[in-house]
């Protein structure tokens, strides 16, 4: 089995927030307090579309 995460390019927050719907603010909040998965690169936060999907699948972004 490959692992497709490997190849998936990086999201920036602007662009997962357009994706989800939300407010930039929102997505800052969800990753200080409910884990969302993001990787700080510098002074930026950068997404994986697959682990923000599986997060919210996974119910954490309701509790």
């Amino acid at each position: 089995m490959v692992d497709n995460s490997v190849n998936e390019s990086w999201s920036s927050l602007e662009e997962v927030s357009i994706f989800l719907g939300v407010n930039k603010d929102t997505i800052r909040n969800w990753i200080k307090k409910k884990d969302m998965p993001a990787h700080k690169v510098g002074r930026q936060w950068k997404f994986k579309i697959s682990e923000v999907d599986a997060w919210i699948k996974s119910g954490k972004s309701a509790m």
